[in-house]
């Protein structure tokens, strides 16, 4: 009986581990999705993003801010299907995707890292990293 109620108390522990990072996920996500429609009204918040180039973004970048938002959505919805929190694509989507997310956050921290724009180096760096980590623990959950 013991080992069962410390096998127990682990998996729940696991469980809340993963919860955690999914959250934390999504928590960034919905701020970056605030700032990508900041972006996109025409806030002057580009020395933050694009490579810093435009204080205002240009149309063609305001778009890419707009569906910037589409896409941090779909992201949440495959790191918390993968977390088993939600079920919403089909069987074996979210496994696939929840890697394919944890590699394109993980290229985004070198990139961010080399961008000319020191604003978007020291701030999107740390962001992209930590969720990279976060959905690695999600994929490796």
């Amino acid at each position: 009986m013991r080992g069962s109620s410390r096998e127990g108390r682990r998996i729940v522990i696991v469980r809340s581990v993963i919860l955690l990072a999914a959250v934390v996920v999504c928590v960034l996500l919905a701020g970056l999705a605030v700032f990508q429609l900041l972006l996109a009204s025409g806030r002057p918040l580009g020395r933050f993003a694009w490579g810093g180039q435009h204080e205002v973004l240009p149309r063609r970048l305001r778009i890419g801010s707009a569906v910037s938002v589409v896409l941090y959505a779909l992201i949440a919805a495959v790191v918390l299907q993968a977390a088993d929190e939600i079920a919403v694509f089909p069987d074996g989507v979210a496994d696939v995707g929840i890697w394919v997310v944890t590699g394109y956050f993980a290229l985004g921290v070198p990139l961010n890292g080399i961008s000319r724009s020191r604003p978007e180096r020291l701030v999107m760096t740390p962001v992209v990293l930590l969720l990279a980590l976060c959905c690695l623990v999600v994929a490796l959950g």
